[in-house]
């Protein structure tokens, strides 16, 4: 009898997932987040290797993961693209099939979406984006367990967000056509939502508003990212002065629904994107939402690896 090949589970965007799917993961990021605080320990990734390829700069990616997999029980591998053979003209197929037979899971922190795609089709194990120019899925995951923790149910709410149409944009874009909420977009002229680069099925789920008040009017979550995203260096100077109209302050805050929370995925530069009064007043969750990569992510792997895994 020729043995069944298992169903491996890839999470490259933040659309891979179903609705209930994410009801689950949610549920259990809750669960192993109380673990942690409790001291209580909780191996079921017990001697798998996690390898972290990056092609870009991290902090809290690298650190989330690599404490997440330590603290399920396994273990990570940390791989730049500089000192590895990726760097040297390896063909990522043949990176994939390699890296692949000698680890469970791979997380990838790159440039174009397609080099993770690439990977992932010649990968024997689950693949995450880490992070690439059009999408940013673990983020978001954190950003949406964030407000469900503090707020509630997020379905049929409103998220502004205010700024550069970048990866964080197309992932919420893709969050509000999955779990049913609605996006409002406010970007300068010229740095509009593209839906089809969003990966979106539809665009009943979100408005663009030329004015960034307008687009905040009573929303529920107020969320930006820095004006320049990394690969974008070259066009800083031109972007400090197109979005300078675009920097969620105090009053943008109070447009807002009054129990509305701002969220930034770090690192943020006061003074432009945000002011110090928003990111350090008291609708900011940023630190609960940098910290909620660690739980959303640990939650992700166990589903990746394991499956459903009773209560």
């Amino acid at each position: 009898m020729t043995p069944v090949k298992p169903v491996v589970r890839h999470y490259l965007q933040f659309n891979d997932f179903t609705r209930e799917e994410y009801a689950y993961l949610f549920g259990r990021t809750r669960w192993i987040k109380a673990q942690f605080k409790a001291y209580q320990r909780y191996w079921p990734l017990s001697d798998r290797t996690l390898v972290m390829i990056f092609e870009k700069a991290s902090t809290r990616t690298r650190l989330s993961f690599e404490a997440g997999i330590q603290q399920l029980g396994g273990s990570a591998i940390y791989l730049n693209t500089r000192d590895s053979q990726l760097g040297r003209g390896e063909p990522i197929e043949d990176a994939a099939q390699v890296i692949s037979r000698m680890s469970d899971i791979v997380m990838i922190r790159t440039f174009e979406q397609t080099i993770v795609e690439r990977f992932a089709a010649h990968s024997r194990v689950p693949v995450i984006n880490g992070l690439t120019n059009e999408y940013h899925p673990c983020q978001i995951m954190a950003d949406i367990f964030t407000y469900i923790e503090h707020r509630g149910s997020i379905e049929g709410k409103t998220v502004a967000w205010i700024g550069d149409s970048n990866n964080m944009c197309n992932t919420w874009l893709q969050a509000g056509e999955v779990l049913g909420f609605n996006v409002h977009v406010s970007t300068p002229p010229g740095y509009e939502v593209e839906p089809e680069r969003a990966g979106l099925h539809g665009t009943g789920h979100f408005r663009q508003f030329a004015d960034p008040m307008d687009a905040v009017r009573g929303a529920d979550i107020v969320t930006t990212d820095v004006w320049t995203s990394m690969g974008f260096e070259a066009e800083n100077e031109e972007r400090l002065r197109d979005f300078a109209d675009w920097q969620v302050d105090a009053d943008m805050m109070k447009a807002a629904n009054p129990e509305a929370i701002f969220l930034h995925c770090l690192p943020a530069h006061r003074g432009e994107e945000v002011t110090a009064e928003v990111i350090d007043g008291p609708q900011s969750f940023v630190w609960d939402e940098a910290e909620n990569r660690l739980h959303v992510q640990k939650a992700l792997m166990e589903f990746l690896l394991l499956g459903r895994v009773n209560p």
